[in-house]
């Protein structure tokens, strides 16, 4: 018997690659799906040579290849211990593509419902954004320094994109920069269907026109997209993750795409693709306020290693706070780990008398206590660099205790510097780095810092 999918099921499953528990349909029904080839089966795992590659994650070391005892065919098979956070891939169980009815997705003619208006340099990254989609040029980097607007600047081009009829994924390596991106693309585009795909998510079909999700959600896709936006392309993990690029390329449609990098501090691979001119880019030197970006202070501890192994805040750090500039600042400090975190707050809680608190990957309330520091209901949040990038908080302070830790490269630290100066009503804010030694990494993110503000016209 033909089985003829609804609009629904088209929708829910065209451009993905899942596993068949990923597949809420009952057995029955699956098999008139195969029968019809609206899925097609794929192996899993294959062997070429004397290597295994992964089909969902593109996985080949060997390193990575587990075996387990199969309890359907009673044989030992591997399986791919890169991707098994998003179910277990085993050698003998197929992965199902969608190579039904594909759909046609809507066109909106007028799908922008933001009121705000760009500024002249963030309308001009506006326009080449736009002019690479409607092209389909096959990538451009938006490089534009942190607190330049740059979701703002996308707005025109996801709506050109709507208006084609075209599907637009957001991609990001941070779960919190999915849940902070999310209401505002629902806002901005009002009359669309927006999901949010990350661990934990309610949503989790992947059905939506404009979808915004976490770089790791993309290995379930595969030829589904018109447009890929790829937010903090140089943010762990997605810089140091093979198998993220190569889902974010297998998701793109295969007959037209496009995908828009977004950083405000590219790795050394992507600057010498651009001075040797194999990878178009637009670079947007300013924060779209006005206001020049916050250049860190250092400041010197001697006994810096010791208070860390106590879990104390470093002893000049008091001195800072007792003296800062705008005590009615909240006060953001980074820390390089979650111990750390966890057992200095504690401390701070104590010597203060102020209501502080600590937030972390591993923190089960962490968007809760976000969504309070954005409020207001927190004063001083310590945290490590999971709020180092695309978050927004309209008036802080920030602080890195131990700055010359590794874990602080100088793409972290200008990402953390700017945190601070974001909001037009407060564009300013200190930012200071305590440490027992300058680093590179600190030094360069300062000369970062002081060239980006040059190229805006500060001086």
């Amino acid at each position: 018997m033909f089985y003829n999918p609804d609009n629904e099921s088209i929708n829910r499953y065209s451009g993905k690659l899942l596993l068949r528990r990923e597949i809420p349909v009952d057995e029955a029904t699956f098999k008139q799906l195969l029968h019809s080839s609206f899925f097609t089966p794929r192996s899993s795992i294959k062997k070429k040579y004397y290597q295994y590659q992964c089909q969902r994650c593109g996985n080949c070391k060997r390193s990575l290849f587990g075996s387990i005892p199969c309890n359907n065919c009673e044989k030992t098979h591997l399986y791919c211990r890169k991707c098994i956070e998003m179910g277990r891939v085993m050698e003998c169980e197929p992965l199902y593509e969608w190579t039904g009815p594909k759909v046609k997705w809507p066109a909106h003619i007028n799908a922008c419902t933001w009121k705000g208006e760009l500024t002249e340099v963030q309308q001009k990254a506006a326009d080449r954004i736009t002019e690479a989609i409607c092209n389909k040029e096959n990538e451009l980097l938006v490089w534009a320094v942190c607190g330049a607007g740059k979701t703002e600047m996308l707005f025109p081009g996801i709506a050109e994109s709507l208006k084609r009829g075209k599907r637009i994924c957001v991609a990001t390596p941070r779960t919190d920069v999915v849940r902070e991106l999310l209401p505002r693309l629902r806002e901005a585009f009002s009359g669309t269907y927006v999901q949010g795909l990350y661990g934990g998510s309610r949503e989790t079909d992947g059905a939506a026109q404009l979808v915004i999700a976490t770089t790791h959600q993309l290995l379930r896709f595969k030829n589904a997209f018109d447009v890929i936006i790829i937010d903090e392309i140089d943010a762990f993990p997605y810089h140091a993750d093979k198998s993220l690029s190569y889902a974010a390329n297998r998701s793109k449609r295969e007959d037209s795409n496009t995908t828009i990098y977004l950083t405000a501090t590219p790795r050394q691979k992507h600057q010498i693709l651009i001075a040797h001119k194999k990878l178009q880019h637009i670079f947007v030197p300013s924060r779209f306020h006005g206001y020049p970006l916050p250049v860190p202070a250092f400041h010197m501890c001697y006994s810096l290693q010791k208070d860390m192994k106590s879990f104390q805040p470093p002893k000049p750090f008091f001195k800072w706070y007792a003296h800062r500039k705008t005590p009615d600042h909240q006060l953001l400090i980074f820390v390089p780990t979650i111990i750390l975190a966890e057992k200095l707050y504690k401390n701070l809680l104590q010597i203060l008398d102020d209501n502080v608190v600590a937030v972390h990957a591993s923190d089960s309330n962490r968007e809760e206590k976000i969504r309070q520091f954005r409020n207001k209901q927190i004063r001083i949040l310590v945290t490590t660099t999971i709020l180092e990038r695309g978050v927004t908080f309209p008036a802080v302070d920030v602080v890195v205790f131990d700055a010359g830790h590794t874990v602080f490269d100088e793409a972290a630290l200008v990402q953390i510097a700017g945190r601070a100066g974001r909001s037009p009503k407060d564009p300013t804010g200190e930012v200071v780095f305590f440490h027992n030694g300058k680093t590179e990494a600190m030094v360069q993110a300062v000369r970062s810092i002081q060239t980006m503000n040059k190229r805006g016209g500060f001086r």
